[in-house]
């Protein structure tokens, strides 16, 4: 009889060891259920980059690069006579508008040249009738035929005199007409040959520059380029007209459009790299040569 009580207690206890282990498959069962699904929600909120989610090109690579002002939309105002400044009205980041002045020269060779000028305007035009005077005096007669003729080189010297000073008042950005209606100026005025902004400014009142030497830059911002750094094996992807977004640092969470214009042809021989120009379709206030840019390709259109 205890026998039979001993083995019927030994086979409650296996009994009870079998169910545990099933309790405990259940519990890991749910454990991975629960990290699978964790998994999922977080693919589903990762964060996706602005440019990349803008673009439809499948793995499409990313270019590096800086934004810069063409060249025809640059200007270094250098003096093509030297002085001495007397006043300067400008200062670094301020807007000009073309014909604007920035600052004046005192030399006394600027006076002297106006002088000259004004001279040679005075005595071409008496030569001129004198030369006409001459002239009607008789054909016929070889005394008045060599009058006539001196007169008529003296006249033609006294021209091309006239000619060369305005030409050299010109080069200073000076008016020969205003000349004669305003009269000689004390200063030597330098202007700006465009609309832009004033950059690189090195000079002060007083400061003495010689001949070509720059008083500053202006630039025009208005239609700014990409000089992107391409390497050889994304030269594939890139044609003209190819569209593209890119980003600025400093503006956040903003993308701009675009547009490759040229494509140099030479391959930069430290690392193999050509650059490649995008004319900008989306112009921001605050864009400025120099900023650091991250682009992008926007379709697969050229291809």
């Amino acid at each position: 009889m205890r026998t039979k009580i001993l083995f019927a207690s030994m086979m409650v206890v296996m009994a009870c060891s079998e169910q545990k282990p099933m309790e405990t498959a259940e519990e890991t069962t749910s454990k991975d259920t629960t990290f699978v699904t964790d998994k999922a929600d977080t693919k589903t909120t990762t964060e996706t980059d602005a440019v990349t989610a803008s673009t439809n090109v499948a793995n499409s690579p990313t270019f590096n690069g800086v934004i810069m002002v063409p060249r025809q939309r640059m200007a270094t105002l250098s003096l093509t006579l030297g002085g001495k400044i007397h006043t300067l009205v400008v200062m670094p980041g301020q807007k000009v508008t073309r014909g604007q002045v920035v600052a004046t020269i005192d030399n006394p060779a600027f006076i002297e040249l106006q002088q000259a000028y004004l001279e040679a305007c005075a005595q071409t035009e008496y030569l001129e009738q004198e030369y006409l005077r001459q002239c009607a005096l008789g054909e016929e007669d070889a005394t008045s035929r060599k009058r006539v003729q001196q007169s008529k080189a003296e006249y033609l010297s006294m021209k091309s005199r006239l000619a060369a000073s305005a030409s050299r008042l010109k080069t200073l950005g000076v008016s020969p007409e205003s000349l004669q209606e305003k009269g000689i100026m004390d200063y030597l005025p330098v202007t700006s040959p465009l609309t832009g902004y004033i950059t690189n400014l090195d000079a002060n009142i007083g400061k003495y520059l010689d001949a070509g030497e720059p008083i500053c830059d202006v630039i025009d911002k208005r239609a700014p380029l990409l000089q992107l750094t391409v390497y050889e094996k994304e030269l594939p992807h890139m044609r003209m007209g190819r569209k593209m977004l890119f980003r600025v640092n400093g503006i956040d969470k903003q993308s701009f459009e675009a547009k490759v214009v040229s494509i140099d042809q030479s391959i930069d021989e430290k690392d193999y790299s050509v650059k490649v120009y995008a004319q900008v379709l989306t112009v921001h206030d605050d864009f400025r040569p120099g900023m650091y840019v991250h682009a992008k390709l926007l379709d697969a259109e050229n291809n």
